[in-house]
């Protein structure tokens, strides 16, 4: 007896994968809304982030005080100039050290508060409304307050030091003072933010894992360590990228607080910038340090995403 089998032709998978992708109805009704919304929001970006940053780099090639046409072509003489001046390798310095101060005290700093204040508990709505209030409050007018505290006549340092019965320090006057003095208003200004972070982080967390390593005999180190960490570790790597690039990009509180001075101690990049390219019309070694930090905070942003968060 013969059996007679009809072979079933078989469709490429290409070809039915394409058809169906192409009449998938959320791609053709997404479709319209990019056609609609996506040119203004590429022409904004052209006009007031891609155009600034070209012309940036077209100014740093030019010795210019900004009026008239660039005309002056210096190639990257303005660069030279710029890694030789004392007052920028400090600002280069400084930003590397309010970067290490960040890290190394400010988010352990809001990493300890928040693991008290992350549970329910009377009173505690209070407090992290005490912590988070200077991040509220405008880089500015905490600059002035912070000047007010320093102030080594008038302000509460001044107080403090006359009850007390010493000599009165004059911390924003002295060069190896002042940028400790600004450290230390840094971490006070910012830290809630972090706080904040890390306590959302906590609440999100499966308390029943913490439960179990406490049942087990964990200590209460033990099951930070080993369980609370780990868990709030895309936390932790979203918290040092924000430190990071706004460790990079300070200007509006050091400005009100010390301006850069004294004989430049507390200049940051965005500070020198400021000081040296805007106030005195250098437009050319202005816009050498704008790409100066545009390369950095690119590489450092795309380096860390691809090294430390490309799994979150």
């Amino acid at each position: 007896m013969t059996h007679i089998s009809v072979a079933t032709p078989v469709r490429p998978r290409t070809t039915t994968a394409r058809s169906v992708r192409h009449k998938d109805p959320a791609v053709s009704g997404r479709l319209p809304l990019l056609v609609l919304f996506l040119p203004p929001a590429l022409l904004l970006f052209t006009i007031f982030v891609i155009l600034p940053m070209g012309e940036a780099a077209w100014y740093s090639l030019y010795k210019w005080d900004g009026y008239g046409l660039p005309t002056q072509f210096v190639g990257m003489r303005n660069f030279e100039v710029l890694f030789k001046n004392s007052a920028f390798l400090t600002a280069l310095k400084n930003n590397g050290l309010i970067i290490v101060v960040s890290i190394a005290i400010q988010i352990p700093l809001a990493i300890w508060l928040s693991m008290m204040l992350a549970h329910r508990i009377a009173g505690v709505v209070l407090f992290r409304l005490i912590f988070f209030l200077p991040y509220v409050l405008a880089e500015v007018a905490a600059g002035l307050i912070w000047r007010f505290v320093y102030d080594g006549d008038y302000g509460l340092f001044a107080s403090i030091a006359h009850l007390v019965g010493v000599e009165t320090p004059y911390v924003l006057a002295d060069k190896d003072l002042a940028m400790y003095a600004v450290l230390a208003v840094i971490v006070w200004k910012y830290f809630g933010f972090h706080m904040m972070l890390f306590i959302a982080g906590l609440q999100s967390l499966d308390k029943s894992v913490l439960e179990a390593a406490e049942i087990d005999g964990a200590s209460g180190w033990q099951r930070f360590r080993y369980i609370t960490l780990p868990l709030l570790g895309s936390t932790v790597r979203l918290s040092v990228f924000f430190a990071v690039v706004g460790s990079l990009q300070l200007f509006d509180l050091i400005m009100p607080l010390t301006g850069g001075g004294p004989f430049n101690a507390t200049q940051t990049m965005v500070t020198f910038l400021f000081n040296f390219g805007v106030t005195r019309m250098q437009v050319g070694l202005g816009s050498a340090v704008g790409v100066v930090l545009f390369v950095i905070c690119i590489t450092l942003a795309f380096g860390y995403k691809r090294i430390f968060m490309r799994h979150d």
